[in-house]
């Protein structure tokens, strides 16, 4: 890879356009949609590949974006701690009796798990920056063990005999794990406000922001959806059907969104403004500032993230070598990266492949987005890094 990482060193002299036709024509994503705004606008917008069969991807696809959800889910929480009905410190079994059911995971003996009730009190904050000690089952050796000898649960969380079956893994507050925080956030919300969660996040956040193309249920947007693709063991792209589940139970905020790159970008967008777009105020500055700053228990930091299953996805380590941190609902770097993001910067993804970040010390946000598995595979995340780089060439500073 030495030829291709030089030419990716002097991107800054291609056009971003000319990137993404690039990451196509060489097999590393199937089909791209990209685009970057500031504070005030979006200022370039490009695509590349066949999103249907032979049908150009059009600027306007719906992806599945699974876990982009979950920052969404966060601003909706943060609309009730706006509203003095919840507090980053709010104990979840407070307004959810049932989550006192969850059990820890002590151990898994040779007779299976041994469980125990946990000692810890976990709160809304635990949920939102992955220190509850819920863990998605692949992602974790832990819950990896307690699924190949239980048979459950599964991630597609939609109903609440499914997400009962999550133990912690450790007592809330003392470690990082990522998992199905967000799917219990939408309950409290609903149970708090009384709406459904889609209802909620649709008055409150997808109509005032203008987000049109964001929905539960895509409906009527079916044919701007592209194909999944999953990269075979001979390294073909072969079409795959994998969506969040239709009408579930309820929709669990971790993964149950679909949208349009440029309806994501309207979403970091209000958040570089400090929670208000084009005259509408969605959050206040401080529920802002919340989310933009470190919310992790002291002592505790994000680490790596371990596979179990590299066909679904790759060990993920954003940045890696660099301090991270999590927000009141965004992976956050705490040092600059040279030629790309600020320190500060927040960041995150859909397993598809759908990624973004924003800026606000360089008033920038980007997406780049795909539908393609296995997630962060190396070859996506160069073009990701790449496509990053060149970014800040053309408009940074």
């Amino acid at each position: 890879m030495t030829a291709v990482s030089v030419a990716r060193d002097e991107a800054a002299a291609s056009t971003l356009d000319e990137l993404l036709a690039e990451a196509v024509a060489h097999d590393d994503v199937p089909f791209v949609v990209a685009m970057v705004a500031n504070s005030a606008g979006i200022v370039w917008q490009g695509r590349a590949g066949n999103g249907n069969g032979t049908e150009p991807v059009q600027t306007d696809a719906v992806f599945r974006i699974y876990s982009q959800t979950k920052a969404i889910g966060a601003a909706a929480a943060m609309i009730l701690v706006d509203r003095g009905l919840l507090s980053l410190d709010t104990p979840v079994v407070s307004v959810l009796p049932e989550f006192g059911q969850l059990p820890l995971l002590e151990s898994m003996g040779p007779s299976g798990p041994v469980l125990r009730a946990p000692r810890e009190v976990c709160t809304l904050r635990h949920l939102l920056t992955h220190t509850s000690g819920l863990a998605y089952e692949g992602m974790d050796e832990r819950m990896t063990a307690y699924r190949d000898f239980t048979g459950h649960p599964v991630v597609a969380v939609s109903s609440m005999e499914v997400l009962l079956r999550y133990p912690h893994i450790f007592e809330p507050g003392t470690g990082f794990a990522y998992g199905v925080g967000l799917d219990w956030v939408g309950l409290m919300i609903e149970r708090i406000d009384g709406r459904r969660i889609d209802q909620f996040c649709r008055e409150e956040l997808f109509e005032p922001l203008g987000m049109i193309d964001t929905v539960f249920e895509p409906d009527d947007r079916r044919e701007r959806i592209p194909d999944l693709r999953w990269r075979s063991a001979d390294g073909d792209f072969v079409v795959a059907d994998v969506a969040p589940p239709p009408h579930p139970e309820f929709y669990g905020l971790g993964i149950c969104l679909y949208g349009t790159a440029g309806d994501y970008l309207r979403f970091l967008r209000m958040i570089l403004n400090g929670g208000e777009l084009d005259g509408r105020r969605v959050l206040s500055e401080r529920a802002v500032q919340r989310m933009l700053q470190n919310q992790m228990p002291e002592g505790v930091s994000v680490s790596p993230i371990v596979s179990s299953d590299h066909g679904w996805s790759h060990d993920i380590d954003f940045l890696a070598g660099t301090r991270k941190t999590w927000t009141a609902g965004f992976l956050r770097n705490e040092q600059a990266i040279e030629g790309r993001r600020a320190a500060g910067s927040l960041a995150w993804a859909g397993i598809f492949n759908s990624h973004y970040w924003l800026d606000p010390a360089s008033d920038l946000a980007a997406v780049y987005m795909t539908q393609s598995l296995p997630f962060v595979e190396p070859r996506v995340m160069e073009r990701f890094d790449e496509f990053e780089r060149a970014v800040y060439a053309r408009f940074s500073g």
